[in-house]
């Protein structure tokens, strides 16, 4: 099993190269995801309406 302040120390040079990177992006494609989910999760009721 690896150290983890080896993993942390790899992490940050990492990132100190490439900036938030693929993690961010991670973070962002999620909320998108999760946002249009939940919108039309909300919004299909109202069709039903008469």
């Amino acid at each position: 099993m690896p150290i983890p302040s080896v993993l942390l120390a790899a992490a940050q040079e990492t990132s100190k190269a490439d900036g938030p990177g693929w993690l961010l992006r991670a973070v962002i494609v999620v909320g998108v995801v999760g946002v249009a989910f939940l919108a039309w999760f909300l919004l299909r009721g109202y069709g039903n309406q008469d």
